[in-house]
């Protein structure tokens, strides 16, 4: 009785699962058939009463197309996923109730087998069989029923994926187009744009070889105006007129002033006389005295500093010795050296020579005093109290260059 009841309703799960399976295949057919052709007549008589304008936009018709039959491919593609995960799970649940049936069967045999109680018991076992193998028989009808349909199912399914197939390389088609048009637009925008380049190259050398040009004839116009405001090539002889002066002269032939001037054996500022010849200066001889100038003033420059340095060595040497003097006189005061001393600073012939001397001295600064000797005039500085003060005076009296002396000497004056 178990085993009629387990096998009834595997059978029932069988027979549902294949209605519902082919329930869906029919759905899938009707969606993947054309309209009906009264839809299409009355389309058609519509679209004869209505005609539509001639400046009808292909493109929009083109893209609202291309998108129906987009939204109609998701649809099917759709259903295909489903029909295909519910045929899944039918063949499961099928394979579990027909090894479960096959399990009871098995089961009951084996019970009935053991059970040897009456006659009433084996006919039953008998009926039970039969009816078994009649259920048995019917499941794999239905087997077959369902084999049939899934099979028709996945024909149309494949039919599906082959349009699917057809309609990627269709779109693959025109996404290539569209890469290869864009390609040759680019292309056609790069030879356009390096002809571009080129034309700006070739006026840019134009531009920088016209520069060029104007500069050389630039520095060739102003080659020739130096050439004309330079000296003569060779001396030439001049005869002063009336209104001529060093400087018109020198700007006339291009010849500095000092050059003139000392070509001619004159001062710059001398004042020329009539009909005197002057000498102007060739090219060679301006650049030769230049030269000289140049080296003239150089050695000034270096006499002038070599004359700095030595009145600085004379002022610096002339600071010491009077600081030495200082320190002498004050020494002497603080020792109370006894006896004087003064500095004789030359031996004059007569006594005018000595008065000159003196009055030289005294002009720096310096108390003088004149004594006859034998030999001559002496002309004394002094007198210092203390002989360190007197060697002190001395150093300083040869050091000064307002006096120009260096044979100053210490004597004893009393």
């Amino acid at each position: 009785m178990n085993f009629s009841r387990q096998a009834l309703l595997g059978i029932g799960m069988i027979i549902g699962g294949s209605v519902m399976l082919y329930a869906m295949v029919q759905q899938i057919g009707d969606n993947s058939q054309p309209a009906p052709t009264s839809a299409m007549v009355e389309s058609s008589s519509t679209e004869q009463t209505t005609q539509p304008p001639l400046t009808t936009d292909i493109e929009t018709e083109k893209r609202i197309l291309a998108q129906k039959q987009k939204e109609r491919a998701a649809r099917v593609a759709e259903q295909e996923r489903r029909a295909q995960q519910f045929l899944i799970e039918q063949e499961a649940a099928e394979a579990e109730a027909l090894a479960k049936a096959r399990a009871e069967s098995q089961q009951y045999i084996t019970n009935t087998t053991a059970a040897d109680d009456s006659d009433s018991t084996a006919a039953k076992k008998k009926d039970d069989t039969a009816s078994a193998t009649a259920s048995l028989e019917g499941t794999e009808s239905s087997e077959s029923t369902d084999s049939n349909t899934a099979q028709a199912a996945a024909e149309k399914l494949k039919t599906a994926q082959q349009q699917e197939v057809k309609r990627q390389a269709a779109l693959k088609e025109q996404q290539a187009a569209k890469e290869l048009a864009q390609r040759q637009q680019q292309a056609e925008q790069a030879k356009k744009a390096k002809q571009q380049a080129e034309v700006k190259r070739q006026a840019e050398a134009e531009r920088q070889a016209a520069e060029q040009a104007a500069a050389k004839k630039q520095a060739a116009e102003k080659a020739a105006e130096a050439a004309k405001k330079e000296p003569p090539k060779s001396p030439t002889d001049y005869e002063v007129k009336r209104g001529d002066g060093l400087i018109k002269l020198a700007r006339q032939y291009n010849v500095p002033v000092e050059a003139l001037a000392q070509a001619n054996n004159m001062s710059p500022s001398t004042s020329l006389q009539l009909g005197q010849t002057l000498t102007i200066p060739s090219r060679k001889q301006v650049q030769r005295l230049e030269r000289e100038a140049a080296a003239a003033e150089k050695a000034r420059e270096a006499q002038r500093k070599k004359e700095e340095a030595l009145a600085k060595k004379s002022a610096e040497a002339k600071r010491d010795a009077q600081q030495k003097l200082r320190d002498a006189r004050q020494q002497v005061k603080e020792t109370d050296a006894k006896g004087s001393f003064g500095v004789q600073v030359a031996l004059a012939n007569d006594q005018a020579k000595a008065d000159e001397l003196a009055k030289k001295f005294q002009a720096a600064g310096y108390q003088v005093k004149t004594s006859p000797t034998s030999r001559g005039v002496r002309v004394i500085v002094g007198p210092e109290r203390g002989k360190v003060a007197a060697l002190a005076l001395k150093d300083k009296i040869n050091s000064d260059p307002k006096v120009n002396t260096t044979s100053a000497w210490v004597l004893y004056w009393r």
